[in-house]
């Protein structure tokens, strides 16, 4: 079943179009890497699948038309979404554990119950020793390991990763990209952003490229 559909989808900014007139799909369950180079428009992509940016042609995420889409049901859609985003976006005045616990005190959880839930996805991104440390205090590799905590805490239908693995070292990119892979796993549907698709991964995969402008499904 489609998760994500666009049809003659353009995005632009007041400095010109970045993607024109362009036609995919997304299912559920599917990983997929989004590749083009610097400035192709990868980034615009997941701000339009986020509701930052109005598309025209149709983007439509599960039932929601985002052109049209009201705040409340963007709110809606937000919480069945995790981000990664390029910068983490961790909360510098909290530590770990409490910025893990984010989604889930949207959502209502009990304070408990959601501690509890954080520390069970620290220990799978092992940050289970970090959980009193603040942002400042990891390393980028670690830092991503806990955006990628966070945004897979309240099982999410899909997660958007904007150039997770850039500039971490082999390891922690390696470890990353198991991360994504767990999560795939679980019945998440997971888009990351690349300059290029990663080296050796373990895992079937739809390619979405983008050039001059266009995005194209390469086999």
């Amino acid at each position: 079943m489609n998760l994500v559909k666009a049809n003659n989808l353009t995005l632009a900014y007041n400095s010109g179009v970045i993607i024109k007139e362009s036609t995919f799909t997304i299912n559920e369950g599917d990983f997929v890497f989004l590749t083009g180079v610097s400035g192709s428009g990868k980034t615009t992509l997941i701000k339009a699948m986020y509701g930052e940016i109005k598309p025209k042609g149709l983007l439509q995420i599960g039932p929601y038309n985002m052109g049209t889409i009201s705040k409340s049901k963007l709110t809606k859609l937000r919480r069945h979404m995790g981000i990664v985003f390029q910068d983490y976006k961790l909360i510098p005045e909290w530590n770990i554990l409490r910025n893990v616990m984010l989604p889930l005190f949207i959502k209502g959880y009990d304070k408990k119950i959601a501690e509890q839930k954080a520390l069970e996805v620290l220990k799978k991104v092992k940050l289970s020793h970090k959980i009193d440390k603040f942002p400042a205090e990891l390393s980028g590799g670690e830092q991503q390991r806990a955006a990628i905590a966070r945004a897979i805490i309240h099982s999410p239908a899909i997660i958007l990763a904007d150039e997770p693995i850039s500039g971490l070292d082999e390891y922690s990119a390696s470890l990353v990209m198991d991360l994504f892979i767990m999560a795939n796993k679980m019945g998440i549907t997971v888009l990351i952003a690349s300059h290029s698709l990663p080296g050796d991964f373990n895992i079937s995969y739809k390619h979405l490229h983008i050039e001059k402008g266009k995005i194209y499904e390469l086999s």
